[in-house]
């Protein structure tokens, strides 16, 4: 499996394991961690090992994958996690423990894994952040992703309706792309002015 190891100042960047459970059900079972994300927060870590089975043990099964814990160096437990998909929209998606918040690791993180996927050759990266949670687009900022038009979508399974921004960052030095995939499936699609 290609999911190298990835290391920054402050953090390490690896698989998840069967002993991260614990860790794992902290962050997800977290409110407010999970208040902009697309899943509702565990509720058990039955439910937590189920999501693990399907979001990283199923991405470590394949030949690529960028599904990370991010563990601090000082003791390797898992605070957060962060990932990238192998497809298109080549999406980034990322948490993190609340205490660990506004300290800059998740674009310490965010910025390790795009050099990773730019040396592996994806073209481009995109992401999407909840329009009340500016915070996430001042990550996606940092790391030299550029802001492209919101939309609308009913938001499942939470079942409300969510404005998201859409960046991109380009890798391979075609700046002119734009991936258009939630403009042309949402019809409420616009650019905001901020």
């Amino acid at each position: 499996m290609n999911t190298p190891t990835l290391e920054t100042v402050r953090l390490r960047l690896r698989k998840f394991e069967d002993g991260d459970l614990p860790a794992l059900h902290r962050i997800l079972s977290d409110e407010e961690v999970n208040r902009f994300l697309p899943w509702f927060p565990m509720k058990s870590m039955e439910e937590t090992g189920k999501f693990y089975e399907q979001r990283y043990r199923a991405v470590y099964a394949r030949p690529r994958g960028y599904a990370y814990a991010i563990c601090l160096k000082t003791d390797d437990i898992p605070i957060g996690y962060i990932q990238v998909g192998t497809e298109e929209p080549y999406d980034l998606g990322y948490g993190l423990r609340r205490e660990f918040w506004r300290q800059g690791l998740a674009s310490e993180a965010a910025g390790a894994l795009v050099a990773q996927v730019k040396k592996d050759g994806l073209p481009y990266i995109t992401a999407t952040h909840d329009r009340d949670n500016p915070g996430s687009g001042g990550v996606m900022r940092g790391i030299g992703m550029k802001y492209c038009y919101s939309y609308e979508e009913q938001w499942q399974p939470k079942n409300i309706p969510v404005i998201f921004r859409m960046y991109q960052l380009n890798l391979d030095g075609n700046d002119r792309r734009m991936y258009r995939g939630y403009w042309e499936k949402y019809s409420h699609h616009f650019v905001e002015e901020f």
